[in-house]
């Protein structure tokens, strides 16, 4: 690929068009390399590097650049001097679901720093698998990649989901709500699917209703409105492993 095609790996359309993303920096690419054993599709990856790795021991095809030439196909502002160009990954179908793996359904997420972090938690636990509605931030977009410190690899992710798409797959949804049973309850384990809103609008009432889904709180001191998105993912998922 050329390197003005990966430089334009930055935006979103450009990624769909030639079916790659950007991975960039020493601990993202030493997880390239750990997915990559289990994971035949992502050993086509294309790693350029800076004189600063050249040295770097890699199992991919790697190409010597210069550092002015990295600092144009890089997104961030001090390049560490090594970025890998990765195929994207095949769609994840709900076929592909595994016995005993629950959901984490994200409804119109926009905040790629969130995204990244959710999937990070989700990959620690394993036994998710995130499910992104249309109209959410693209996990494929680097700073979801950088958030996600390798995440990105590991969760199994299905990319626009329709909300009303649920029920037929997912017989029992739980809902986080600020009218609800604690989520330290014995049956907020009982869930097939946990469904989360947008972080400033979250998920309509009525598409609520319609779904029948059960609703779960945390509890606070109520000093403040809400918790952070990525935060209220993070605590769930450590109670359904608790």
């Amino acid at each position: 690929m050329k390197l003005d095609d990966i430089k334009k790996l930055q935006q979103k359309k450009y990624r769909a068009e030639l079916g790659h993303f950007l991975v960039e920096g020493e601990h993202l690419l030493l997880e390239l390399q750990k997915a990559a054993l289990h994971n035949p599709q992502l050993q086509s990856s294309h790693v350029y590097v800076t004189s600063a790795y050249e040295d770097w021991q890699s199992p991919f095809d790697t190409q010597l650049i210069s550092d002015r030439q990295m600092a144009q196909i890089a997104d961030t502002k001090t390049p560490q001097g090594i970025v890998a160009v990765v195929p994207m990954p095949a769609a994840t179908t709900p076929s592909a679901s595994v016995a005993g793996e629950r959901a984490i359904y994200l409804h119109e997420i926009q905040d790629p720093g969130n995204l990244g972090t959710i999937l990070r938690t989700l990959a620690w636990f394993g036994s998710f698998r995130c499910l992104l509605s249309p109209g959410s931030v693209d996990p494929y977009n680097p700073k979801v990649v950088r958030s996600s410190m390798g995440a990105i690899f590991h969760a199994p992710l299905e990319l626009d989901v329709e909300l009303g798409s649920l029920p037929a797959r997912f017989p029992r949804i739980a809902c986080l709500d600020m009218q609800g049973e604690p989520v330290q309850s014995a049956s907020f384990k009982n869930f097939d699917c946990y469904l989360f809103g947008n972080e400033a609008r979250g998920v309509p009432r009525e598409q609520l209703i319609a779904l029948a889904a059960q609703p779960f709180t945390i509890a606070g001191s109520g000093a403040i409105e809400s918790l952070n998105l990525a935060s209220t993912v993070n605590m769930c998922a450590y109670e359904l492993n608790r």
